[in-house]
């Protein structure tokens, strides 16, 4: 029975970054000619192209993620550590755990998913922490780094367990969200007794970092009246901007003033990254709380009370819902456009372009829900992308999940760690490391395996398709075990010569995964 075009691919058609007719969802069910036939390289062609795709959708949607948790935590009136733990966490995390929840879903492709877990895990805790230390050496903050350490090292022990035996019951899979729960507990309860003692006097102040904002990136001007422009970019006169003139200024994904005094590079990623952005703009609302204005935009804001309802129905279950038609006769999607836009048109009369109204936080749930289907749909696709690829070039799941699938869902993390680093804030960006994955491994092995348990058979079953597997959860421990050593044994001073350790044990693993998948080193299965 075919598959039809996904609602991914129709809503990405309709925005213009896909051409129309693109299949997104690639049938692997069937066997596919030899890698040196034509329709073979055409296929891995597309593959890789839909790849690249996902992997700026998946970057870029981090941007649309953390305002948004910000402000639902300023509006559920959450501490900065329970926010950090939680909402930042899964906003920086999504990609991950959703790749990993769809992974899971399909027994044949379970081993993206550990393959991704672990393989983005040794990759952050090597090539991003030892790539904050090459660029600003600095010293570690003791008690959060010890903690987080053994948190993963347990996460990571209980992972090779549940690998070993084969399955996993409905008992472990909430003992990893259990676990969470009690790292974020813990994180709260340090965090309490260490203000106690420096309010007290009894803890000694560490080396001094200032406060981080939650954007790490130089901070886009939101309209001509931002007193950052300078002198040649502030309006001589105060005016008040058209409904008209601040769609298309919101609409604009380029700052031409930042343009011109980024280097090359930075054009050239975001050249790539202008389709994709621009779709996210048009169906995201971002609600931001560090902004005068809450980034309030009237006539975005009411066009994004038909989009982003619109987006939700037509890549839940690959469009079945929005497609699905009452009574034979009226689509859903039809139904949805009707009552959104007679909301969005009372909204758009009932408030004003200077003042946002009392309900703006609404927009701020609005827009992680449609952050959230944004990168469920990118991930949905991923992994039968990622399988094609396996097919047609006889690679093992694995060797995917931890090369193409954990590079893509790292490499946000990786800017935005590395940037901080540069910006003076290597510990922030250093704990963020440990921090971020902690969430990824726990949340994305337990919600993905309990998702798919039923009541009939509440375990889902494991087996490793490749000996790669022991080498990734082998070289994950080692790597923790090093760090856990060599920290505390350099006084958790962090110097370049740890940065070079740590980068060299992770091309040393790529070496022998590598040698491993094409069977030139070979390892006795357990």
């Amino acid at each position: 029975m075919g598959q039809g075009p996904t609602g991914l691919a129709v809503v990405l058609s309709l925005a213009g970054a896909l051409p129309a007719g693109t299949p997104l969802l690639l049938d692997v069910g069937h066997t596919l000619p030899p890698a040196g036939d034509a329709l073979s390289r055409g296929r891995g062609l597309d593959a890789l192209w839909l790849l690249y795709l996902f992997i700026i959708l998946g970057v870029t949607a981090e941007k649309f993620f953390c305002p948004n948790l910000s402000a639902i935590s300023t509006t559920l009136k959450l501490s900065h550590n329970v926010a950090g733990v939680t909402f930042l966490a899964f906003g920086n995390g999504a990609p991950d755990v959703f790749s990993a929840v769809v992974a899971f879903s399909n027994p044949r492709t379970a081993g993206l998913a550990i393959g991704a877990v672990f393989g983005a895990g040794v990759f952050v805790t090597t090539v991003v922490a030892g790539g904050i230390a090459l660029v600003k050496p600095f010293t570690a903050a003791s008690r959060p780094f010890l903690r987080d350490v053994i948190f993963y090292m347990v996460a990571v022990f209980l992972t090779f367990v549940v690998l070993y035996l084969g399955r996993i019951r409905l008992g472990e899979a909430l003992g990893y969200l259990g676990l969470y729960v009690f790292y974020v507990l813990t994180v709260v309860l340090c965090t309490c007794i260490h203000r106690r003692q420096r309010r007290d006097g009894l803890a000694p102040p560490g080396p001094w970092e200032p406060e981080m904002p939650a954007n790490v990136e130089e901070p886009e001007p939101s309209g001509t009246n931002s007193g950052d422009y300078g002198e040649e970019y502030r309006p001589l006169l105060p005016s008040q901007e058209t409904s008209l003139r601040i769609l298309t200024t919101a609409l604009s994904p380029l700052d031409y003033r930042k343009w011109r005094r980024k280097p090359w590079y930075w054009r050239l990623f975001k050249a790539f990254k202008v389709p994709v952005e621009l779709v996210l703009l048009l169906t995201v609302p971002v609600v931001d709380p560090d902004k005068d204005d809450l980034n309030w935009k009237r006539p975005l804001n009411c066009l994004h009370i038909l989009t982003s309802p619109l987006l939700c129905v037509l890549t839940l279950k690959s469009g079945a819902y929005g497609l699905y038609q009452i009574q034979g006769i009226f689509p859903v999607w039809a139904l949805v456009t009707l009552v959104a836009s007679a909301l969005a048109l009372i909204i758009f009369i009932t408030t004003s372009n200077e003042e946002p109204p009392k309900y703006h936080c609404v927009f701020a749930f609005l827009g992680f829900l449609a952050s959230a289907m944004w990168i469920n749909a990118a991930a949905t696709e991923l992994v039968n992308v990622l399988r094609t690829l396996g097919i047609i070039f006889q690679l093992s799941n694995t060797v995917l999940g931890l090369t193409l699938l954990a590079w893509g869902n790292s490499i946000g993390d990786a800017f935005s760690d590395l940037t901080m680093a540069r910006q003076g804030y290597p510990r922030m960006a250093f704990s963020a490391c440990f921090g971020g994955i902690i969430f990824n491994i726990l949340v994305g092995v337990g919600l993905g395996c309990l998702l798919q348990m039923t009541s009939s058979q509440p375990l889902v079953k494991l087996e490793p398709d490749s000996p790669l597997v022991w080498v990734l959860a082998g070289t994950l421990g080692l790597s923790l075990a090093f760090s856990f050593v060599m920290v505390p044994a350099q006084c958790f001073q962090l110097g370049k010569a740890y940065g070079l350790c740590l980068i060299t044990c992770y091309l040393v693993f790529l070496c022998v995964a590598l040698l491993t998948e094409f069977r030139v080193i070979h390892f006795s299965t357990l």
